[in-house]
């Protein structure tokens, strides 16, 4: 027969503090006091010293006219607040025009959320991003077809053309076999070309530039080479 379990008794009480740490606390508590007394008797005991002037010195004025202000076409906010669609690269010699979604080049939230798998998602994402205004170009030359895309954002409680094109790169680097590079003069912007996916190959760029983020795609059956997408990419933000 097992032997019945002994009762638990009460937990223990915690246990006090050794004399020997009370008294270093102690004395250490009276060594701040002694410190604190001493530094008081000795600062009474000397003479104040002299407040510095609040006079300044008198700062010398600038002479001269002033720089003169920039030109329609020297002042990039000019550009980018007029007719988006004019900032756009032309098509090529010989290429034919096709058409983005939207009217005559613009492109509603509406239309620009309808490229995306999830529009009522990224509706509501760019909403929160200040979308602005969207315009758009495309073009067919041979088996090659060309879309740019420049988006515009308030950028009031938001840095949404930055962060439009981070999230297009991160999206980008897949999948596997994608190369990638950076475009010259972008800060960050970056290049990327796909591997054939069902016969079709495709590229593609993200840069920014102040309030304006821009989008290349390129598709063809061909591969498509570096200097392909690197030469539309550089050109466009050329004209930014």
């Amino acid at each position: 027969m097992p032997e019945p379990e002994p009762e638990l008794g009460p937990a223990p009480r915690p246990r006090r503090r050794g004399r020997t740490t009370l008294l270093i606390a102690v004395a250490a508590v009276l060594g701040v006091v002694a410190g604190t007394c001493t530094g008081f008797l000795v600062q009474v005991n000397r003479t104040p010293d002299k407040l510095p002037s609040l006079s300044q010195p008198k700062l010398a004025q600038a002479k001269g006219p002033g720089p003169e202000p920039l030109s329609a076409a020297e002042d990039r906010q000019v550009k980018v607040d007029g007719d988006l669609r004019k900032v756009l690269l032309k098509k090529p010699s010989g290429a034919r025009v096709g058409t983005v979604e939207g009217s005559a080049g613009w492109l509603s939230l509406a239309d620009y959320s309808a490229r995306y798998e999830d529009p009522s998602n990224a509706y509501s994402y760019y909403i929160g991003e200040e979308f602005r205004r969207a315009a758009g170009i495309r073009w067919s030359q041979g088996t090659r077809d060309v879309e740019i895309v420049l988006v515009q954002y308030r950028q009031v409680e938001a840095l949404g053309a930055s962060d439009a094109a981070a999230d297009d790169s991160s999206y980008a680097e897949d999948p596997s076999g994608t190369d990638s590079w950076a475009i010259p003069g972008t800060g960050d912007g970056m290049a990327y070309v796909h591997p054939a996916d069902g016969g079709e190959y495709s590229a593609e760029a993200h840069a920014w530039r102040g309030d304006i983020a821009m989008e290349v795609w390129m598709y063809d059956t061909k591969p498509i080479s570096k200097k392909a997408i690197m030469d539309v990419a550089e050109r466009q933000m050329g004209r930014l």
